[in-house]
């Protein structure tokens, strides 16, 4: 009878020791779990915030990139309005004072 008290006490010791260190396992994983559930929320919150500054930069640069696009259009356009007549007829006006033959001047009396 002795012996199976103390079989029984010392089974029901190891129970309560095995439940004791099934809920600090258990308690660990939980502590573990909110850790690990708070740093992937804060980065969660950064890499928000790095989204929307990348969405940003890139509508700023599809409106520089228009911008430019545009720019070249002009100057394009300004390059085969040099290599036209027009061009070279203006010029002559502007810088060298000519004019077409059968064109009037007028000039003021002084």
């Amino acid at each position: 009878m002795g012996s199976s008290t103390k079989k029984r006490r010392r089974r029901i010791k190891q129970e309560k020791l095995y439940r004791h260190s099934h809920r600090v396992s258990i308690v660990l994983v939980i502590v573990v779990l909110l850790v690990l559930g708070g740093v992937l929320w804060g980065n969660s919150t950064t890499l928000r915030a790095r989204y929307q500054a990348y969405q940003q930069q890139a509508a700023e640069l599809r409106a520089q990139i228009e911008l430019q696009e545009r720019r070249a259009d002009e100057i394009e356009e300004y390059a085969e309005f040099v290599q036209s007549d027009d061009f070279i007829r203006q010029i002559a006006e502007e810088k060298l004072g000519l004019v077409d033959p059968n064109e009037i001047i007028f000039r003021p009396v002084d």
